[in-house]
Formats: C-alpha cells, sequence, structure tokens
C-alpha cells in the first residue's frame, strides 16, 4: 500500500516528473564523478563469464543491429563525452572512452533503482508498471555500455600484448 496517496491526475503527473527528476539527477551525480573513480570495474561493473567480452550481446540480443538507434546524452552536461565515437583511436582516447561508458552504466544502473520509490505513491499495480519501465528503459543503455567497453577492453589489451606492454584494465 502506498505511504499517501494523491488523484489520479496528480499521480501521473508526478510519476513522470519523478522519472525525469530520477534520470537528471543519476545523470548529474555521475557526471560529477570523479575520473579516480571510473579507472576500474568494480562488482557492479565487472564482466561476468557469460559476457564473453561482448560476443554474447551480438550472438543473443544482435545489439549491433539496433544499439546506434538510441539517443546519447553523454555531452548534456557541460565538459561530457559522447560515446558515439571515440574521443580518439589511441591509447589514451581508448581508455578515456572505457572510462565514460563506466560512467554511463553507473548512470543507468542508478536510475533503474529509483524504480522503487513509485511504492510511496503509487497502488500496487502502477507501482509494478513504473518499476518495469524503469527497467525496461535503462536496461538497453545500460547493455549498450557494457558491450562497447568489454570491446574495447580488449582491443587495448591486444595493443599491449603486440606492443609487448603489461596491460592494466
Amino acid at each position: 500500500m502506498p505511504v499517501f496517496t494523491l488523484p489520479l491526475p496528480a499521480t501521473v503527473l508526478v510519476d513522470i516528473v519523478a522519472w525525469g527528476l530520477f534520470h537528471g539527477a543519476t545523470g548529474l551525480l555521475a557526471h560529477r564523478l570523479g575520473e579516480h573513480r571510473l579507472h576500474a570495474d568494480g562488482w557492479l561493473l565487472r564482466q561476468r563469464g557469460f559476457e564473453d567480452g561482448g560476443r554474447w550481446y551480438r550472438r543473443v540480443w544482435h545489439i549491433q543491429r539496433w544499439k546506434d538507434r538510441l539517443p546519447e546524452a553523454g555531452a548534456l552536461f557541460a565538459g561530457g563525452v559522447s560515446k558515439r565515437q571515440l574521443p580518439s583511436a589511441d591509447t589514451q582516447g581508448l581508455h578515456r572512452f572505457v572510462r565514460e561508458t563506466r560512467r554511463a552504466e553507473l548512470t543507468h544502473w542508478w536510475a533503474m533503482a529509483c524504480g522503487p520509490l513509485f511504492v510511496l505513491w503509487n497502488p500496487p499495480y502502477a507501482s509494478a508498471i513504473l518499476i518495469a519501465y524503469g527497467i525496461g528503459i535503462n536496461l538497453p543503455f545500460i547493455t549498450i555500455q557494457r558491450y562497447n567497453r568489454f570491446r574495447i577492453q580488449d582491443l587495448i589489451a591486444r595493443r599491449a600484448r603486440a606492443a609487448g606492454e603489461p596491460h592494466r584494465g
């Protein structure tokens, strides 16, 4: 049961505004993360065995067919980085791209995690729909960031091996 109730039109308006605020706030928080916090994949961001360097996303989800059709908002905030293309093809640019995919992935995980807050003012059926919306709208973006990051990390590792250098995440 909701903690408080509103008339239906007000509830719908609050739901729309809340999702907008959650997405904007999590985007701003991730944008403000220091780069030192994005240098490694933590528990949430680390690659799972089934992901196979991103190949699983190609085989199962055919990600290459649809990933470029979704909007990209990495440059929405001043100083942000669009992930439509690599900042540069050198190793430093590849590492920067990897960090930005981590930032974007965190943004979408955090936004999705806001979904359960809707139980505070929505009836159970509406809460379920709004939580499903949060999952459905964020999961494709999380998938894209993981796919791109794992591919770029593999490229960085191949370049390091070819140059006889030690690989650094």
